[in-house]
């Protein structure tokens, strides 16, 4: 059975500790009663309660002493309640710290806008030297976080409560390609580039619809892969929309229109409403204006534009 994107990091980075006692994990009261990586490793697995900032500032001198800490809490609590350690965690000491944020969005959707966040890309994008990345299923859930791991430098790395995909086919072996090409489509034609857990679910489902539509997955969304991969992607297409649960502002359709200045780039995002009411997951995306009909409405709009 495919795993969730939580429970596929918690698996993997179980795993890794076996050969590399360098990996400790923080948790931030999240771990329940049975966190793999407690269980098979319990001197390496620290509980810090409710105190994000504390645990960000602890993993950073774990680094220094020369281990490879991998920190989790929701993902508002992650990015916005601990933004200022993370700022000089990860940003000015560059310490090799991961910080692997469930909840982002508005996955919590039953726990309302308290737990909801949209913002996490925004902060995270505007710190230098961070790796972020927004995984879509198990298998690139695992491949980054092998790959932060490895690399023993700063990583924030997004993902949902308990949806469980199967992530894209992909070259074998190596590392994650900077641009999953779903499906190229034709040059010239409208290219969805799809981000994160849910934009990726709803690139998918607009393609099956729209088969002349291209589908381009990022899973690495700071500054310097973007760069990359907006090259990759004007070597195809001219066209995008970028289908992203973040909000607007500090997303990555704004990164991509400043990264091409010769290409037309639009969003179809979270909006900037705050939900007022509980609901699950599609609900309260689509109350956002962020679904299947709003993506469609999106290409249909600009195809008719373009003939």
């Amino acid at each position: 059975m495919t795993l969730s994107g939580r429970d596929a990091y918690r698996a993997e980075l179980t795993a890794l500790a076996e050969a590399d006692r360098r990996i400790v994990c923080l948790e931030a009261d999240l771990g329940g009663k049975n966190h793999p990586f407690q269980t098979a490793h319990p001197d390496r697995f620290f509980n810090l309660g409710i105190a994000e900032g504390a645990m960000v500032d602890m993993a950073a001198g774990l680094a220094a002493g020369g281990h490879r800490p991998f920190v989790s809490t929701f993902a508002p609590f992650a990015a916005l309640r601990a933004a200022e350690s993370l700022k000089l965690t990860l940003g000015y000491l560059g310490a090799g710290v991961t910080v692997v944020a469930p909840y982002a969005g508005v996955s919590g959707a039953w726990f309302g806008t308290t737990h909801h966040c949209l913002e996490d890309l925004a902060v995270l994008r505007s710190v230098p030297g961070v790796t972020i990345a927004a995984p879509y299923g198990e298998a690139d859930m695992r491949a980054v976080v092998r790959a932060a791991a490895a690399s023993g430098r700063p990583h924030y790395i997004r993902t949902g409560r308990n949806a469980a995909y199967e992530s894209l086919p992909r070259p074998a072996g190596g590392e994650l390609p900077l641009v999953n090409w779903a499906r190229p489509g034709e040059a010239g034609e409208l290219c969805l580039v799809s981000v994160g857990e849910e934009g990726t679910r709803l690139a998918l489902e607009a393609t099956e619809q729209r088969p002349r539509l291209g589908h381009a997955h990022l899973t690495y969304l700071d500054h310097r892969n973007l760069a990359a991969a907006a090259a990759e992607l004007a070597g195809r297409h001219t066209r995008f929309v970028v289908v992203e649960e973040h909000r607007q502002e500090g997303g990555v359709a704004e990164a991509l229109a400043l990264l091409l200045p010769r290409c037309e780039v639009h969003g179809v995002s979270a909006g900037h409403g705050w939900p007022a009411e509980g609901g699950d997951h599609g609900e309260v995306m689509a109350g956002l204006g962020l679904d299947l009909p709003a993506v469609l409405a999106a290409t249909d709009r600009l195809t008719a534009v373009a003939a």
